[in-house]
């Protein structure tokens, strides 16, 4: 049986606030973001309290992007359980889901089309902060600043509502795209995380859907 990290209170109160950021919107904080919320005076004292996160196994930090912060489910359960804590994980949820992968989607089809279903995969419920119900594959690194990579499976909640700020699964005419939803009035734009990547303006009476809302992010590697 996994031993429960002991975390200090500084630590704990960091941790609430990483599963607060991706529940809310499908990412977790920067390292400045941390620091603003607490009243750290610089972005290090942040980073050296993720350190220490990380060294107890409770995240996985990602090199190279400033939201590159990974639960560790199995530790956070625990961690949760033993609290209490709800973070939209309570004790039913510990259950496994049978999610589809899916892969290229063809235009004008609905996403969850059998013929776009390449597998299926059974995982733990309590990796993700609100019940997912597909996985799809990310291609391309223009959301590389949140933390979703090229390769990686991006857990989906399928819904037509989404705010501004979350990150979403979008459709833009003929593609399928994963941005973050950015609301101004009537105008829509959905932002990449990463500034190689231009904004995607959403003109007036262009083709758009709201697909799903991103609930969570695993590594392709780790089903393998």
């Amino acid at each position: 049986m996994l031993e429960r990290p002991k975390l200090t209170a500084r630590q704990q109160q960091i941790l609430d606030l990483i599963q607060t950021a991706i529940a809310n919107t499908g990412a977790p904080p920067t390292r400045a973001e941390i620091a603003a919320e607490l009243g750290f005076r610089s972005a290090n004292a942040a980073e050296e309290h993720l350190q220490a996160l990380a060294r107890k196994g409770v995240i996985e930090l990602v090199s190279g992007t400033s939201r590159g912060i990974r639960l560790c489910a199995q530790a956070v359960r625990h961690l949760n359980a033993a609290r209490g804590a709800q973070f939209n994980l309570p004790i039913s949820s510990f259950n496994q889901l049978t999610l589809p992968l899916i892969g290229r989607v063809a235009a004008g089809s609905p996403i969850l089309a059998q013929e776009h279903i390449d597998q299926s995969y059974v995982i733990e419920s309590s990796l993700f902060p609100q019940r997912p119900d597909y996985l799809l594959k990310v291609r391309g690194m223009s959301m590389r600043d949140a933390g979703i990579m090229d390769g990686d499976l991006l857990a989906v909640q399928a819904t037509r509502e989404a705010r501004s700020g979350q990150i979403i699964v979008a459709r833009l005419g003929d593609e399928v795209t994963v941005k973050r939803l950015q609301r101004n009035g009537s105008h829509i734009e959905l932002l990449p995380e990463n500034p190689d990547y231009p904004i995607i303006h959403v003109q007036p009476g262009e083709p758009f859907e709201i697909e799903g809302l991103a609930v969570g992010l695993i590594r392709n590697s780790l089903l393998m």
